[in-house]
């Protein structure tokens, strides 16, 4: 019978006697479970990690244009593995002047939030709640593209 290395002792009664023996590998102990989890890995090994791509490079996807009560607006997210690090918008169209210059006020503000937050689940900015919201609904679609939260 063959004994783990720190397997438990234990007194056994033998011809009346008491005994001291090592209790034997149970078959379910470390080896076996360390042969099945290696076999597994090896059947279903691990799929890269979303958002990068062969070199681990970053990746670029713009999320869906949406459409808000004073215009429309699109973003474009940059993603190194599963950290944003970089947020632009190339698409802003306004139905009116003053909306966009509030959009120029608001969107340096909505992109620090998601950079500090690294998810599309940020702080609407009162007086700017539909551009901000249009804002994380886009952001949050890229994310989806990318397979993120």
């Amino acid at each position: 019978m063959r004994y783990e290395a720190g397997s438990v002792v234990r007194h056994r009664r033998h011809r009346g006697r008491v005994r001291r023996c090592a209790r034997p590998a149970r078959p379910g102990g470390r080896a076996v479970r360390r042969r099945r989890a290696e076999a597994h890995q090896r059947r279903f090994p691990r799929r890269q990690q979303a958002g990068l791509g062969p070199c681990g490079r970053s990746r670029h996807v713009t999320g869906i244009l949406e459409q808000y009560g004073y215009g429309e607006l699109s973003v474009t997210v940059t993603v190194h593995g599963t950290q944003i690090t970089n947020v632009s918008v190339p698409v802003l169209r306004t139905a009116e002047p003053y909306s966009q210059q509030l959009a120029a006020q608001v969107l340096p503000m909505l992109k620090s939030e998601v950079l500090a937050a690294h998810s599309a689940r940020i702080n609407t900015v009162s007086g700017a709640t539909y551009t901000s919201q249009a804002y994380a609904d886009s952001i949050q679609s890229a994310l989806d593209k990318l397979h993120l939260k």
